[in-house]
């Protein structure tokens, strides 16, 4: 059976002019089987220039709605998620940009794969200037971490692969949204959620398909969330106590190489050894960074 709309949800705080550039990637779109919906979580006194400018579009799929308060960011992920009523959707970051075969390619693989419950698209990674990056970050992504080939994974050795280092570009991902729905995004969690919940899935015997096809760019830049965190170290003091409660949960559930590789969690230490030079310059958070990548 065919796959219907895809739910493109957008949810947004920060820049006005990087929002409209992803807004744009979407009405871009060579499949028209899509709706978009922007959830401004930037609180009741910003200005109305994004709502404005959505309704300006004149276009029935768009639709923007902003919340009565900040939520912050996992509160706003999962309004997103309250918020989809399609069989498929995605979370797209309010800076990233669909290219023009994104719906058709997950369209595509969802029909072909009807048993996935995520897809992960092919992704192009680009710096705050839109020219393509080649990060540290993403050099390990792509040459140590991630499979070596396409198809359909899950159970116990997807978890240990993910859990060595995390190689999804979780905006990309596309969902279906019944599993989606039922496990939700964990509370409390902000740079880690998008792990939390894919290892999640897993745990509820959910798979995931990889397509070769780059039809997403990921804009990797130091303003984003989990950068600035990552600065100051406070992205790894979430992650050290997450890596270490997922470690006793897949001991419970029996995978016990998942469980070793969470706690070992490689790449999550490597990225802090590469940021601990520039936190012991700017005097900030090496401390959490030095335990973070030394201590078992």
């Amino acid at each position: 059976m065919t796959v219907g709309t895809v739910d493109v949800m957008l949810p947004h705080y920060g820049r006005l002019d990087l929002v409209q550039e992803t807004i744009r990637s979407v009405l871009a779109q060579d499949d028209p089987a899509w709706r978009l919906t922007v959830v401004d979580d930037s609180g009741p006194a910003a200005d109305d220039a994004l709502a404005r400018w959505c309704a300006a579009l004149g276009d029935e799929r768009v639709r923007y709605l902003r919340n009565p308060h900040n939520l912050g960011i996992n509160r706003n992920f999962a309004r997103c998620v309250e918020l989809v009523s399609h069989e498929h959707a995605v979370l797209v970051g309010s800076d990233d940009l669909l290219l023009p075969g994104y719906v058709a390619t997950v369209r595509a693989a969802f029909t072909a794969h009807p048993e996935v419950g995520v897809v992960q698209p092919g992704v192009e990674v680009v710096g705050r200037d839109g020219l393509p990056a080649r990060t540290l970050a993403d050099l390990s992504k792509r040459w140590i971490f991630a499979p070596r080939a396409t198809g359909v994974l899950g159970g116990e050795d997807l978890a240990v692969s993910l859990l060595r280092g995390n190689w999804l570009y979780f905006p990309s991902l596309c969902w279906r949204s019944g599993p989606l729905r039922r496990t939700g995004f964990r509370p409390g969690l902000q740079v880690v959620q998008d792990l939390a919940l894919v290892l999640d899935l897993l745990l509820a015997g959910e798979r995931l398909l990889v397509v070769a096809d780059p039809v997403f760019r990921y804009r990797r830049h130091e303003a984003s969330v989990s950068s600035a965190h990552a600065a100051d170290g406070r992205r790894f003091a979430e992650e050290r106590a997450f890596f270490l409660d997922t470690a006793a949960r897949l001991d419970a559930h029996g995978w016990p190489r998942a469980a070793r590789a969470a706690r070992r969690h490689l790449g999550s230490r490597l990225n802090a050894l590469t940021r601990l030079p520039g936190a012991l310059r700017a005097g900030a958070g090496a401390g959490t960074l030095a335990r973070h990548a030394f201590t078992r």
